[in-house]
This record gives structure tokens, sequence and C-alpha cells, in this order.
């Protein structure tokens, strides 16, 4: 049997969709919703890829109370 090794990239990415996912469930957001205002603010290019090897090290109730200050944050920032 073949098996399927993730790269490094797809494995950022699914921790990126998990991190989005998890906030909008916090939030009572659409998944959607919760990626339009992280992309608006930054927060997936500048903050969660580049700090994913901490970040991805982090509790996940702990990083969800991270993103979503840090997004609330950044929103009110803008």
């Amino acid at each position: 049997m073949e098996t399927f090794e993730p790269t490094k990239d797809e494995i950022e990415m699914a921790f990126v969709a998990s991190c989005i996912e998890t906030v909008a469930e916090r939030l009572n957001c659409p998944y959607i919703d919760i990626f339009e205002r992280m992309e608006r603010v930054g927060l997936i290019d500048k903050y969660i890829y580049p700090c994913y090897e901490t970040l991805h090290s982090e509790s996940r109730e702990n990083l969800t109370d991270s993103l979503v200050q840090t997004l609330l944050r950044w929103e009110n920032a803008a």
C-alpha cells in the first residue's frame, strides 16, 4: 500500500484552515466571514504563517484565545 506524505505547505495550509475554523466557532460566525476578516488585516500572511512553528505548539484553546484577541486588536487598529 502506498502512503501519502503531505508537504510542509499542505500541513501549514491545514493548520491555517483549522485556525480559521476554531475562531469562527468561538465567535459564532461563518468560516468565510472570519477568513475575510483575517485576510483584510493580514492576520494569515503576517502572523499565522510566519509564526507557524510557535503557534502549532500551543494548545487549541490558548491558540484560539490568542487568535481572537489578535484579530480584534488588529481590526481596531486598522
